[in-house]
């Protein structure tokens, strides 16, 4: 909601929403319309369009932040390596089980026999026996025999098989790097136009995020986008290595057995919030209204177990980007999250979920201020941080009260946009932590976070916005 007395916008919930911008969504009018509906953060998609247009629309976001005085977060997603098969004679060919068809890397069109495969990594990589996916799984295929240069599948299914479909290899990890060239083009011009994440697409090995935190220097957060097993299997060393998490179970799904997709999107979201970095679910969320004005009853409840999981964020990708009703899908996703964070089955899981408090002081107090919070009433807990880390660490406890983050660095206030409950403000008249006090007090206020006669809870630092350096906590009532 916006408040009537100013432009600053309250959201009613703590689940974050990202939202993917493209042709159906890149007015001025359009993205306006999309922040009011409930969209916290913005992601470019740097499959599709210009450099020229991601510069443009994020000129637009940014105007849009001035505008109702909160900070919003951009994610520069890249394209990775995209694996397709080639082009046909008459654009596709159709297909009966049992049939073979030789894969190679001649780039002639081809036909119900033969078909251009444009890797030979992959040709490399497989064995006979193993299976190839085309089409996000619509066909599958084995190889019954591996030369040196081409592939004989036989097809076990699928009725149809058209240009430039794309093609997974399950159980597989393929030498491919994570960066093409277009990636690094995309992620210079990225950084160039200050967004605050970079989302890298193909992670299969901790040295694929290695390479792209050392082009990144810092200029930006990393978030590995889960979407290929071999990630699943060096995960714990990918977290440890980036500042955030995309779990694209639509990709994800195509190449693990659609039964294990919960369970894997409950185990990584819980362990990425233990590490106190940000989550998204993503991908294939709300994506029948791509077409339709309201989600089906499954994808509500796809939503909502995310939220229930504890997720810091929920995607929508093309339907907002390409969709026929991009506002619908977010007034939708943005009930959703409402109304789930609202039932007492979440209260319970997150209260029952009891992560481990780290052995360092800063998260002590973190901890002690969640506690605390909880035993007065607070209205609000109230972090006064440099880095960030003070308002992530609170966030991992995921409180049901609404966390105001104040913060000197513009960055750090733009990249909190995207954690569970974090109210993002960019301060630059506070010099000790009776100042803070003093100017939460307005704040929440400003923000309809809390109002005169009820507490909030600070933690800052002692000496005061010293990075890291949490140690302080207070109880005050807001006049």
């Amino acid at each position: 909601m916006v408040s009537k007395s100013n432009k600053i916008i309250t959201r009613k919930r703590q689940t974050k929403i990202l939202a993917t911008l493209g042709p159906a969504s890149s007015s001025p009018e359009m993205i306006r319309k999309l922040i009011l509906a409930g969209v916290d953060n913005f992601r470019l998609n740097f499959s599709h369009g210009t450099h020229e247009d991601h510069a443009e629309r994020l000129k637009i976001i940014r105007q849009m932040e001035q505008e109702f005085q909160t900070p919003i977060g951009i994610v520069a997603d890249l394209q990775g390596p995209k694996l397709r098969v080639g082009r046909f004679k008459e654009g596709s060919i159709k297909l009966k089980k049992g049939m073979k068809i030789r894969f190679d890397l001649d780039k002639t069109e081809g036909d119900e026999t033969r078909v251009n495969l444009p890797h030979p990594e992959i040709i490399g990589a497989v064995d006979i026996g193993d299976e190839l996916l085309i089409d996000d799984g619509k066909v599958r295929v084995v190889i019954d025999f591996k030369g040196s240069d081409h592939l004989v599948v036989k097809v076990i299914s699928g009725v149809k098989m058209s240009n430039n479909k794309g093609v997974n290899v399950p159980g597989v990890v393929l030498p491919i790097a994570a960066l093409t060239k277009k990636d690094r083009k995309d992620l210079a011009a990225a950084l160039d136009m200050n967004v605050d994440w970079i989302a890298q697409s193909f992670v299969q090995q901790p040295k694929d995020v290695a390479e792209a935190r050392k082009l990144i220097q810092g200029r930006a957060g990393l978030i590995a986008k889960i979407e290929k097993p071999a990630a699943l299997e060096t995960f714990d060393e990918i977290l440890d290595l980036v500042d955030g998490i995309m779990l694209a179970r639509g990709d994800l799904g195509v190449e693990i057995p659609p039964e294990d997709v919960p369970a894997v999107q409950k185990r990584i979201i819980r362990q990425v919030r233990q590490a106190g970095k940000p989550i998204i679910v993503a991908t294939q969320m709300l994506e029948s209204m791509i077409e339709n004005p309201a989600p089906t009853r499954a994808e509500a409840s796809d939503v909502a177990t995310a939220v229930y999981d504890g997720t810091d964020a929920v995607m929508l990708s093309a339907e907002t980007a390409a969709g026929d009703y991009p506002l619908e899908a977010v007034s939708i996703m943005d009930r959703i999250a409402q109304r789930t964070e609202k039932d007492e089955t979440y209260h319970r899981i997150i209260e029952d979920d009891k992560l481990r408090v780290l052995e360092n002081s800063s998260d002590a107090i973190t901890a002690a201020a969640h506690e605390v919070a909880k035993n007065v009433n607070a209205a609000s807990i109230v972090n006064y941080t440099s880095s960030g880390s003070t308002a992530l660490r609170s966030a991992r406890l995921r409180p049901f009260v609404p966390i105001l983050c104040m913060t000197q660095n513009h960055e750090v206030a733009r990249k909190l946009a995207l954690s569970y409950g974090v109210h993002p403000v960019h301060v630059t008249d506070v010099n000790d932590i009776d100042e803070a006090i003093i100017k939460a007090k307005v704040m929440v206020k400003d923000r309809k976070i809390a109002k005169t006669g009820q507490r909030i809870v600070l933690t800052a630092g002692v000496p005061f916005g010293t990075p890291g350096s949490t140690n302080s906590l207070r109880v005050s009532w807001v006049d």
